[in-house]
């Protein structure tokens, strides 16, 4: 398997990312997994042929959130001052949510294993979120004595709601695959052998829609976390007659009112 701590393969209109770094259970604290996935986003975003993206783990683990052997060591984020550690920790681990956030293509989560503190929380960054039933999920900063770091704290309770998300933050405690569908963690439970190909089937869904649309629509879909419903129209009136003007549409139109699938280019 490559050295890179990122695998990035593209089929059609998809592209899989695998986080790579399986004897290590695939922490993404370390700078060079960071740089990996932020430089990803960045190229996505401008890349209009990529419509999804599939963000897995290699072996056994989706991820293990912060590598806790340099945590024990105080190496690189976990290393200085406490001003220092703070730079490191906004200009280190902290790229991630951000990037991730603000990434323009829908994000499909296939988390083949554990999902750990910030391996957990990179899973909430995602739009969809398949798990093999094999795999679980655990917010579990408290029981290494520190805290939601990247991002838990705000990413959890917009998800679950703010009573699981309490439950989870402050226990610590394991949740099984079945227990995160139960609360709307995840999308979809399946057996580990169906969890690529469901991924890809839910990232098919997404990307044979056109681009432009689906793209503005995550984004309103992001702001109105946060926004007021008269702010969210203002947005929607603005970004509407972008799509309107966008030659998907009218293909879109086309297509139905012909009865016959449609051909988006993204242009």
């Amino acid at each position: 398997m490559s050295d890179t701590p990122l695998l990035v393969e593209r089929e059609g209109h998809v592209e899989t990312w695998t986080l790579n770094r399986p004897e290590e259970r695939n922490p993404i604290s370390d700078q060079p997994m960071i740089e990996e996935l932020v430089s990803a986003v960045e190229r996505v975003n401008r890349d209009r042929h990529v419509r999804a993206v599939i963000l897995t783990g290699a072996g056994p683990a989706f991820s293990a959130g912060g590598n806790v052997k340099k945590m024990r060591d105080r190496q690189e984020i976990f290393s200085g001052l406490p001003h220092q550690m703070r730079d490191g920790y906004r200009y280190g681990i902290q790229q991630i949510p951000l990037a991730f956030y603000n990434c323009e293509v829908p994000l499909v989560a296939a988390v083949n294993g554990p999902a750990v503190g910030a391996g957990c929380d990179l899973a909430t960054l995602c739009d969809l979120r398949v798990a093999a039933d094999t795999a679980w999920f655990a917010e579990s900063f408290v029981k290494l004595g520190i805290i939601p770091g990247d991002g838990g704290a705000w990413l959890l309770p917009h998800i679950i709601g703010h009573a699981r998300a309490t439950e989870m933050a402050l226990t610590g405690d394991r949740v099984s695959a079945e227990q995160a569908l139960d609360w709307g963690l995840v999308n979809a439970v399946v057996p580990p052998a169906d969890l690529m190909a469901t991924a890809r089937e839910y990232a098919e869904r997404v990307a044979v829609n056109p681009p432009h649309a689906v793209r503005m629509t995550k984004k309103l879909l992001r702001e109105a976390r946060h926004s007021h419903l008269s702010t969210i129209l203002e947005m929607s009136a603005a970004m509407q007659p972008l799509a309107h003007h966008a030659p998907d549409h009218m293909e879109a139109v086309e297509a139905f009112l012909d009865r016959r699938d449609p051909s988006f280019s993204g242009d």
